[in-house]
């Protein structure tokens, strides 16, 4: 498929002067996790999914599996990248499409390959993101034997993921999910559990949702909005001021926090919070955090990350390629560069925006507009500010009961020490 937007003007970040950015003593964040698409095919149909169903059909030209040769030379351009940048961690996630079709030998091939090359003075944390269909025994006591933890998708009961999680065949697949999922809550491979992903589904109830995949006792789970655009906007998101989305993650928001415990993080939640707090999150759905990531796809070529294939045809792509270039190459690109200077990246609107240290727009693909590119609002603009001014509101009068109590507290306790003096000289 062409890119007919390169056939226009420049948009943002195209126009963006690193060489400038430099002068003025700007300096780009080291990529500290690593997304490897090692397998471009996926053995479901998600009819929401933005690798295969929106903008960007690349993957029919990608080959299916990231050969061994490559898996070589990407092991190495990290460890290279690591240590020309003193780190000492970083992160590798095993990706797709469905990374578990690209079998067993592949991903322990690929895990040894990245983990000896890094070693002794890199240490590598493994990822998994899988739908699960395919989670099973074999592939636990390898992800156990390496330490990889794993994350599903899973989008509440199943009603809720079968609406839109489907096998090719239409058949619904929350019953294999739910097969994995057992099989990866077993007492023997529970410590690798790392979370599920939810995307927002309006239609799903947003309490039955969140309390579905508590009964998997996840560590953490992690609402995804729908990727979508002002070109083409998320479903059931019309361009006005209504806040379909924000209400439903504040329904959510509200069963998760009013719990007497809290059974499970949730990311999106607890980000917000941090944000509030004037503590930092590292998250691409609010903040304003730099984003470090490098995704390398199954030909060995160094992209942005891959939801921005949402947005239109090559969107996430670069020229680079692990054969030829280093992963320090790829911070000097202006798109990647774009997501790394923070503020900077905003446009006027939300540069004046009161909520703009805590939303930062918002995540960066659903900013993009044909003609200005990334640099807009979300098209989540009014959801974002209806979550994050309820979160405020809860926790302010949380804190304010607190302080309420401790000063109640320390006046009763100054009360009894005068009584108690009294006495004593009495």
């Amino acid at each position: 498929m062409a890119d007919a937007r390169r056939d226009g003007p420049h948009e943002w970040p195209e126009t963006l002067d690193v060489a400038s950015l430099l002068g003025r003593g700007w300096r780009p964040t080291p990529f500290r996790e690593f997304v490897l698409k090692v397998h471009s095919r996926c053995n479901l149909s998600c009819d929401y999914c933005y690798m295969y169903e929106m903008a960007d059909q690349g993957w029919r030209r990608q080959p299916r599996r990231m050969a061994r040769p490559t898996v070589d030379r990407v092991a190495e351009r990290i460890a290279e990248h690591a240590r020309a940048k003193l780190l000492d961690q970083v992160d590798v996630t095993l990706h797709g499409g469905e990374p578990l079709l690209a079998g067993l030998d592949h991903l322990r091939y690929t895990i040894e390959k990245v983990r000896d090359a890094c070693a002794p003075d890199v240490e590598v944390r493994f990822h998994v993101q899988t739908n699960g269909v395919l989670l099973d025994r074999p592939f636990l006591d390898l992800f156990l034997e390496h330490g990889v933890r794993v994350g599903v998708s899973l989008d509440g009961d199943e009603e809720g993921h079968d609406r839109h999680r489907r096998a090719s065949n239409g058949h619904g697949s929350f019953q294999s999910v739910q097969a994995g999922l057992e099989r990866l809550c077993d007492e023997r491979y529970r410590r690798l559990f790392s979370g599920l992903l939810c995307t927002v589904e309006l239609r799903n109830d947003p309490v039955r949702t969140y309390e579905a995949m508590l009964g998997f006792e996840p560590p953490a789970i992690d609402f995804l909005l729908p990727h979508g655009n002002w070109d083409a906007p998320p479903p059931g998101r019309p361009p006005d001021t209504s806040t379909p989305y924000g209400d439903w993650l504040v329904a959510a928001f509200d069963r998760w926090y009013r719990s007497r415990e809290k059974h499970t993080r949730v990311r999106l939640f607890d980000d917000i919070m941090m944000l509030l707090l004037g503590r930092p999150a590292g998250s691409e759905a609010v903040g304003l955090s730099a984003i470090a990531v490098a995704v390398v796809e199954t030909n060995g070529r160094i992209e942005q990350v891959d939801s921005l294939k949402s947005a239109y045809e090559g969107a996430s792509a670069t020229v680079l390629h692990v054969s030829r270039d280093p992963f320090e190459a790829a911070l000097l690109l202006p798109p990647i560069a774009a997501r790394q200077i923070r503020g900077l990246a905003l446009a006027e609107q939300c540069r004046a925006c009161r909520l703009r240290l805590v939303c930062g727009a918002g995540h960066y693909v659903h900013r993009y507009r044909s003609g200005s590119g990334f640099r807009n609002p979300s098209v989540y603009c009014h959801d974002l500010q209806r979550l994050i001014t309820h979160v405020h509101a809860e926790v302010s009068r949380e804190v304010a009961t607190i302080r309420a109590r401790r000063d109640a507290s320390t006046t009763a306790t100054a009360e009894a020490a005068a009584k108690a003096a009294t006495a004593a000289t009495a």
